[in-house]
């Protein structure tokens, strides 16, 4: 099976890049050229940018098809909106502005001095005109703007606050849990609170949306500005400023790309180095970083000539690219500097390419093909990064054998001809290894190779014989047993959910709002709505009003509801209505003559869609309390939604939804995990069949898998260890995972199981000589790439670096330290090729080889990205 992949499958491929290689290395200028136009021609698509930006926070951040949004149309069909506003009615959050007022110092704010700024706050807000004033598009009820309760009750007269006796959370039938916070009680009396709350609702009718933002955006322009208040302190927040600051978030990162470039040059150069002036790779490692901002360059273009949404997570992209297109940049260097210095530039090209070609091609496709599979999540900013980057990964390939081999080829020219890297003059032949910069081009004369570098040694004379000392087995395995416990208990403390404040940048005041309202304002949670859709509900008839009072019970029952606050019913008060009237609201008749009027009379019209003598659809409301946490909301959403399928079941069903604007959110509870451990077992799945390709040995391929898992959950561990959630953007990263996961633990595997040596021991340090720099090289180049987003202000990036530094360390760890010492244990893996060994061909000069290896027609290969 082995001898047929290697005959069926390398071995033309080989030959393919063989000949690749030689027409790119005849006609270098052709390839760089056409490279160079091609990204041009695609990145002009960067005109449509704009046009394509997609960052809308429910889109982008919710999942696709969300039950939430199923449940909204249901309630936008049956309820329209009514000219006669109503916070609790809202189908989705509004169009508003909010103040959260506290004192200074945290005392109580019912004083008559903080009520006199607060008046005096509202008043200002009031007066605000951008063309339109704040009566011109305020939300009305009876002809009036909305006004906040807690004016309302002391008259706008400050020193009434003092006198009043204000009941809590109802007071005369006001609800006052959303406008005073971390409130002091005497029985259900207000002694104290710490904060009050005020909104400003805005009409949400078509023609007044803009106009609406231009008023939204003068209360922001007024209240960054104001520093007038004397006892009190003020945080403030619109229905638009979480958007605002999801697109701000897109300048925070643009400094950080020149950073990231110039990081990537410097690390490629010093990796490249040599003292001798001919053979130093300073000019083909700047031009590797080159070839990778151009694979984004024409990707990106690409894509947005095609239509595709740019999401803000697209912008995390280009840093990754970066890090591992270098890779294999370092790939074909290595391969480079293991053919014979003496032959043409085209000849060397082409066994560079021979060598390189299958190793560049296999990593590229475990990495897109992560990338790919992450196109199943149900999140669009998940969708729009794996397209673009798996996009990018591609043009990163093609663009190497391109644009980077024809630079490699011309560096190649200049090295036959014996030229100083920098002048391009001719220097005299250097006789040893460097030369300073008046000699150059030295090689070793035996092999007619370049020199060895230094580092080398290292993995091969001291690491390698270390590692596989029985007494630092014994530590491996221990400080492995450490890790896999810390990961599963930080899998364990694993928070669900993209809190929403996290969108907006550092020190933003939407933080500062969002905190306040944590703070002061999570006592209570949303007052849910329950649809009855079902059209044949007969709600005259007494058995179905028992089983819908059950169904009620059972709501109330719930430890997140407010047993204290009775829902609000239309249906309830009807019967109340029936009795003191003397109808009889039994009869079916009755029940319908008389609806309209009552539900016009007490302020309930909205809640029933009774049209053509028929009731299509109503909803009542039930208060919840305590949701202050993600797992709180959770758990309400979990519990409401089991209940409302509970209510379905009665002996006389039900047929009811539950629905708040907030559920939009939270939907992501509902598929994260799913998702996100269907992707991975997907993606692991697809890995394992591609290493069971890469390695001849079955046993070996289950290594690699464990590596896999292994990798997984360590990041998963430790990125709630590090105060990450899992969300959107962190699913992402776990995808990608699963793909370096591949390139740290394929590669080495084979390198073990192939090596020629006669032990297991002998075996590890075979493959670590091999392999132990190219895969710190190939770690220290991606972090390299996303390390400047550490210093991002914005939580979406800063988590984006955290994980993919998770993944490159553990992986890396686990290819050069915990793998190599599992192999050990297991001479099975090495025994398969044994019978082969007579047949297979001498090799020459693999083992100081430091790349990535596997094998093509039985020869090593050269691949730095990979264990």
């Amino acid at each position: 099976m082995a001898k047929c992949k290697t005959d069926c499958i390398e071995r033309p491929l080989s030959l393919a890049f063989e000949k690749l290689g030689r027409v790119v290395g005849r006609y270098p200028y052709a390839f760089l050229i056409l490279s160079l136009c091609v990204a041009a021609a695609l990145g002009a698509g960067f005109i449509f940018l704009k046009e394509r930006e997609a960052n809308d926070i429910e889109e982008q951040f919710t999942p696709v098809n969300g039950r939430g949004k199923l449940e909204r149309a249901i309630v936008v069909e049956n309820f329209p909106q009514s000219e006669e506003f109503s916070e609790l009615r809202l189908v989705s959050e509004g169009s508003y502005a909010s103040l959260i007022i506290t004192g200074l110092q945290g005392e109580n704010i019912l004083t008559e001095a903080a009520f006199n700024d607060i008046i005096e706050l509202d008043k200002r807000v009031k007066s605000i005109t951008t063309g339109n004033t704040f009566e011109n598009l305020c939300a009305k009820k009876k002809g009036n703007c909305m006004s906040n309760a807690i004016l309302d009750i002391i008259n706008y007269n400050a020193t009434e606050i003092v006198s009043s006796k204000i009941k809590y959370p109802l007071n005369n039938d006001m609800f006052l849990g959303t406008t005073i916070g971390g409130v002091e009680l005497d029985t259900s009396e207000l002694t104290s609170a710490k904060a009050i709350r005020l909104f400003y609702f805005l009409d949400e009718k078509d023609e007044k949306t803009k106009k609406n933002s231009y008023w939204l955006d003068g209360f922001l322009k007024l209240f960054s500005n104001y520093t007038d208040q004397k006892t009190v302190h003020v945080s403030y927040f619109t229905s638009i400023s979480r958007q605002n600051e999801l697109e701000a978030n897109s300048d925070s990162i643009i400094p950080l790309f020149s950073v990231t470039y110039i990081l990537a040059i410097t690390i490629s150069i010093l990796s490249c180095l040599r003292l001798d002036c001919v053979r130093t790779k300073v000019w083909v490692a700047a031009f590797g970083v080159v070839s990778a901002g151009m694979a984004v360059l024409a990707s990106f273009g690409l894509l947005l000539f095609c239509g595709m949404p740019f999401a803000m997570t697209v912008e995390t992209a280009p840093f990754l690219i970066l890090g591992v297109g270098v890779d294999d940049m370092f790939i074909m260097i290595s391969c480079w500097q293991k053919t014979e210095v003496n032959k043409a530039a085209e000849i060397r090209l082409a066994e560079t390419y021979k060598e390189a070609g299958m190793s560049i091609t296999i990593t590229t496709l475990t990495d897109v093909l992560a990338f790919y599979i992450g196109l199943m999540t149900p999140f669009r900013s998940v969708q729009s990064f794996c397209m673009y980057t798996s996009t990018a990964l591609l043009f990163c390939y093609i663009f190497n054998i391109t644009f980077f081999g024809a630079c490699l080829a011309l560096n190649g020219r200049r090295e036959k001809g014996n030229r100083h890297w920098l002048t391009c003059m001719k220097v005299p032949q250097a006789t040893g290894d460097g030369g300073g910069c008046c000699v150059g081009g030295a090689y070793d004369e035996k092999t007619d190779k370049e020199f060895e570098m230094p580092v080398d040694s290292f993995f091969k004379n001291y690491y390698g014989p270390f590692l596989t000392r029985v007494w630092v087995k014994t530590i491996v395995c221990l400080v492995y047993a450490g890790y896999l416990a810390a990961s599963i208990y930080g899998c364990f403390q694993m928070q669900e959910g993209l809190d929403v404040k996290n969108l907006a940048t550092d020190g933003s005041y939407v933080g500062s709002y969002y905190d306040k309202e944590d703070e002061f304002f999570s006592a209570f949670g949303p007052n849910v709505m329950l649809v009855i859709k079902d059209e044949e509900f007969q709600y005259w008839n007494s058995t179905a009003r028992e089983s819908l009072d059950l169904c009620l019970e059972k709501f109330q029952d719930l430890t997140v509801a407010d047993s204290g606050i009775l829902p609000i019913s239309w249906l309830s008060a009807y019967m109340q209505f029936g009795l003191n009237t003397g109808f009889n609201l039994n009869n079916e008749t009755q029940f319908k003559s008389h609806l309209t009027a009552f539900l016009t009379q007490y302020g309930f019209s909205q809640d029933v869609n009774f049209t053509n003598n028929q009731i299509h659809a109503s909803r009542m409301f039930i208060q919840t309390v305590n949701i202050s946490t993600a797992i709180d909301e959770k758990n309400m959403l979990d519990a409401f939604r089991k209940n409302a399928e509970k209510c379905g079941k009665l002996q006389t069903p039900v047929d009811l939804i539950v629905y708040h604007p907030a559920f939009i959110y939270f939907d992501q509870y509902a598929v994260i995990i799913i998702n996100t451990i269907l992707n991975l077992v997907v993606a692991t799945c697809a890995m394992l069949v591609i290493s069971l390709l890469l390695i001849p040995n079955p046993l070996c391929s289950l290594w690699v898998t464990f590596a896999i898992a292994s990798v997984i959950v360590g990041v998963a561990g430790f990125m709630a260890l590090w105060d990450v959630s899992l969300d959107a953007v962190s699913m992402i990263i776990l995808v990608i995972c699963i793909g370096f996961s591949v390139d740290f633990s394929a590669h080495i595997s084979y390198a073990f199981v192939s090596s020629e040596k006669s032990s297991a021991n002998e075996k590890a340090i075979d493959a670590i000589t091999k392999l132990g720099y190219p895969i710190v090289q190939g770690a220290v180049s991606t972090i390299a790439g996303v390390v400047v987003l550490a210093a991002a202000e914005s939580y979406i990036f800063r988590t984006f670096f955290k994980i993919m530094f998770l993944v490159i360390l553990f992986g890396a760890v686990h290819g050069i330290i915990f793998i190599p010492v599992f192999l050990t244990f297991l001479s099975t893996c090495s025994k398969s090729q044994e019978k082969d060994k007579q047949n297979l061909p001498e090799l020459s000069d693999t083992s100081q080889w430091q790349v990535k290896a596997f094998v093509i027609q039985n020869v090593w290969s050269a691949d730095p990205d990979c264990p």
